[in-house]
């Protein structure tokens, strides 16, 4: 039994999607498209609690996960870590403890530390699922499978003809590790990775990628742009000279985005620095997928949440 599986090859824990089978990622997708066509499983969760456990802040994917959960008619506890005995002392792993305690049998995280939400996964009782709703720069795991649904809408299940470009801050994002993870185990045909030097890991994060400063060359074609966050807040140091000459470099506007494919899809994790990373005429165009996005979200979390908590069959 491994921190992900269990002894039945079963999911325990949504940790990432490095440790996900290709077979499981593909069913939760298919499950998740089903809950996106309206599929029901109202009681699917009945009487079983389910905590938003959240370290750091959030509004889409905390809503997400809370719509997600109540949709399957689970009862719901909210954490917040600024209103909580966090602010007195308390660990995260005796404020796992404590809520465990209640019956609480599902735990969403969120953490601005690396790894943390797979410590408390490895410290919580049998029976109970933990799933990482992003932990520092390290993974987003529901993140990535929705933006995998909204690639699927729109090009079908063989990604293996995709081109797909991923530009920005590459070197803070955990959407982007999450994103590279799926892609290439869903066998997508080209993986472009574009932004300025200083934004982009120096470790094997990009391995089989086509690696690029040029945005311009990096959109020639391409079925989908994945545009990614300036992560002010979590940069150490300053590694963009100014804001304009960012946009000015690696902004997605509308005369851009006329070098893809003509069906291609523009996308974005949000929240969205408008005039920076994308224009406002591309983020509400025809080709935007963002609130597409967002809706995605939750049909995926149901997804991710049936599997790890509802009673088997």
């Amino acid at each position: 039994m491994s921190l992900h599986l269990d002894a039945n090859g079963q999911f325990r824990h949504l940790l990432d999607l490095e440790h996900l089978p290709v077979d499981g990622l593909d069913r939760l997708l298919r499950r998740a498209q089903a809950f996106a066509d309206g599929a029901q499983a109202a009681q699917a969760l009945a009487g079983v609690a389910v905590c938003t456990l959240f370290f750091e802040p959030s509004t889409r994917t905390r809503l997400s996960f809370q719509l997600a959960a109540q949709r399957l008619g689970a009862q719901i506890l909210n954490f917040d870590a600024s209103t909580s005995s966090a602010t007195k002392g308390e660990t995260d792993l005796d404020t796992l403890r404590t809520i465990q305690a209640m019956g609480v049998r599902g735990f969403v995280v969120r953490h601005k530390q690396d790894g943390a939400v797979a410590a408390l996964a490895a410290v919580a009782n049998p029976g109970v699922a933990v799933v990482n709703a992003g932990d520092g720069r390290s993974h987003h795991p529901t993140q990535g499978l929705l933006d995998m649904l909204t690639l699927r809408q729109a090009h079908g299940d063989d990604f293996s003809t995709l081109k797909v470009v991923m530009v920005g801050d590459v070197k803070h994002s955990r959407v982007a590790r999450s994103d590279l993870h799926a892609l290439r185990a869903l066998g997508c045909g080209e993986i472009r990775v574009c932004g300025p030097a200083a934004l982009l890991p120096d470790d094997d994060t990009l391995h089989g990628c086509v690696v690029t400063d040029d945005f311009d060359a990096a959109l020639d074609g391409v079925d989908a742009m994945m545009m990614l966050r300036l992560q002010r807040e979590r940069m150490t140091e300053g590694l963009v000279d100014s804001i304009e000459d960012y946009h000015r470099d690696y902004g997605l506007t509308s005369l851009r985005v006329r070098r893809a494919a003509v069906n291609a899809i523009v996308m974005h994790p949000g929240p969205m620095n408008r005039g920076v990373e994308i224009s406002d005429e591309v983020a509400d165009g025809a080709q935007s997928r963002i609130l597409q996005q967002v809706a995605n979200g939750v049909a995926v979390r149901m997804a991710v949440l049936e599997s790890l908590l509802s009673a088997p069959e």
